[in-house]
């Protein structure tokens, strides 16, 4: 039966003015009652996917927006719509290819840059981030998100006087805005006021403006503030409610085949091959980069790689990229489930070029210029890459972070990462122990088979004795130390002698006393004192 074509409109613009007016319970029904109908629009799946993300359900949401942008990839609502639930999904990088499709039709979209920058600060490119919410408040001077996310960008480099401007800028226009008072309370936790950055987080906490996230992650904040306080007790019970609800809200995190069980996979399966079989590859001319040198700063969360690309960004023949997914399309090409390792180790010089031309257009697309440079690569857990790495870049060097295992699963524990399969892993400390464990057992093993020129960075050597030990780094990466390296290195010295971190496990030690089992043979046989 043929549809009617003036109802059919009718009703389109009978769901536009429910969605118009805010009245979006009537807009989803009919939206809802006629798609199932038989008639599909952008509109309608737009309509249907809000009320489903409203709800929370967001995987349920995205198949819905796709469809819409499949039907109409020029529709600007469907786009900016299926850009925002991706990164609803913790998928911040397909969000940003949607983002910049959107972009290149319409580049003066206020709220698609800032939409962009958000996406591009999930990814750890805070420079690109700021560049794009700069711009969107070029576009749109009232753009509240671009203020609040300019704070949060301040907050990540420690910046608190641009922190301060931002917020209280995004406050003035919004106030109780919950990412600006986040911001604005680490600032003033940062500058030692503590009692006002509790009293903000409280506030925020039990006002009726945040949503769930938000309060969650107050929570966190607020076990750091107690935390310098000198109130642990009080704040492990903050992180502890903060990581709770986190669980809760990321559940869908945990299907299929999980993180640790992956490792140990992967730790049973690279003893199936010896040294020989895993870097023996040049590295053709063809697709190599211009870098002078090629540097994975590896290890497990907080185990001082953060420190470590700090010292070396410094140096001006230094390039950095941080938490950077390079080896995406290698990962899906060889550590697919169920794992076999075959493929990798028996992969052609063709195949294995592809994969690194790959890797070097991701890095330049994030803005890194390596040209007669040293090139960065930090992402802690590309450890569980190091086959790939191995066959890709057998000429590549590794800095590998070591710490106290106590003070790195309390820290993994009290921090809030971006959540994905591994961070949510970290939100329990016998979680957090159990793949702490898992990657360094994983590690031990590859290290010889790699043949990989290696070299191990103790954190609390580094923060206690940095200039000489930062001297040694410097000479095995290749990089020469210049005259304004002593000033870097005495500045993160002093940072870090401030934030005096290298014993703080021991205020929460009859917290940890349930994972010491776990952690024991780390402690040993790295030499810490038991």
């Amino acid at each position: 039966m043929a549809r009617d074509l003036d109802t059919d409109m009718q009703t389109l613009n009978a769901v536009l003015t429910f969605a118009q007016n805010r009245d979006f319970e009537r807009a989803a029904a009919l939206a809802e009652k006629t798609l199932a109908s038989g008639f599909e629009h952008p509109l309608l799946f737009n309509v249907v996917a809000t009320r489903l993300e409203n709800e929370g359900r967001f995987e349920d949401a995205l198949p819905l927006l796709e469809r819409a942008v499949s039907m109409a990839p020029a529709d600007v609502a469907a786009r900016n719509a299926l850009s925002l639930c991706l990164q609803r999904l913790d998928r911040p990088g397909d969000a940003l290819h949607h983002l910049e499709q959107l972009l290149k039709k319409h580049p003066d979209l206020g709220f698609a840059h800032a939409n962009k920058g958000n996406a591009l600060m999930a990814l750890g490119a805070l420079g690109a981030a700021q560049i794009s919410h700069s711009r969107a408040l070029q576009l749109q001077p009232d753009n509240v998100a671009a203020m609040a996310a300019l704070a949060a960008i301040a907050a990540r480099r420690g910046d608190h006087g641009e922190v301060r401007v931002w917020a209280e800028r995004a406050l003035a226009a919004s106030p109780g805005l919950p990412s600006a008072v986040m911001s604005l309370a680490a600032a003033e936790l940062a500058s030692g006021a503590l009692d006002r950055a509790e009293t903000l987080l409280q506030q925020l906490i039990l006002g009726a403006r945040a949503e769930p996230s938000d309060r969650a992650r107050a929570t966190g904040l607020l076990g750091d503030v107690l935390d310098a306080a000198g109130r642990y007790a009080e704040a492990f019970d903050a992180y502890s409610t903060c990581n709770e609800a986190l669980r809760h809200s990321h559940r869908r995190l945990v299907q299929g085949t999980s993180v640790v069980d992956l490792t140990r996979g992967l730790t049973t399966a690279i003893t199936q091959f010896g040294p020989h079989r895993w870097s023996t590859s040049p590295v053709p001319e063809a697709t190599s980069s211009d870098a002078l040198e090629h540097v994975f700063l590896l290890s497990f969360p907080c185990s001082g790689t953060a420190l470590l690309e700090d010292l070396l960004e410094g140096h001006p023949q230094a390039a950095c990229v941080d938490a950077h997914e390079l080896l995406t399309e290698a990962a899906a090409q060889f550590l697919r489930q169920p794992l076999d390792l075959a493929p990798l180790v028996a992969a052609d010089e063709r195949q294995l070029g592809v994969l690194r031309s790959s890797y070097w257009d991701g890095v330049r697309n994030a803005g890194i210029d390596t040209v007669g440079k040293v090139f960065i690569d930090k992402h802690p857990l590309n450890t569980l890459k190091l086959p790939l790495i191995a066959r890709l870049f057998p000429h590549a060097k590794i800095l590998f972070g070591c710490r106290d295992p106590r003070a790195v699963v309390l820290s993994c524990f009290s921090r809030r990462f971006r959540m994905d399969p591994a961070t949510y892993e970290l939100l329990t400390l016998p979680g957090a122990a159990g793949f702490y464990h898992a990657v360094m057992a994983f590690a031990q093993l590859a290290r010889p088979l790699m043949e990989l020129r290696w070299r191990d960075v103790r954190y609390e050597s580094l923060t206690t004795d940095m200039t000489p030990q930062a001297r040694a780094i410097f000479h095995f990466v290749g990089l020469e130390w210049v005259a304004s390296m002593d000033d870097v290195a005495s500045r993160l010295q002093a940072r870090n002698r401030e934030r005096s971190e290298t014993e703080r496990w021991r205020h929460y030690e009859a917290a940890l006393q349930s994972i010491q089992p776990t952690l024991k043979l780390w402690v040993e046989r790295l030499g810490y004192a038991v």
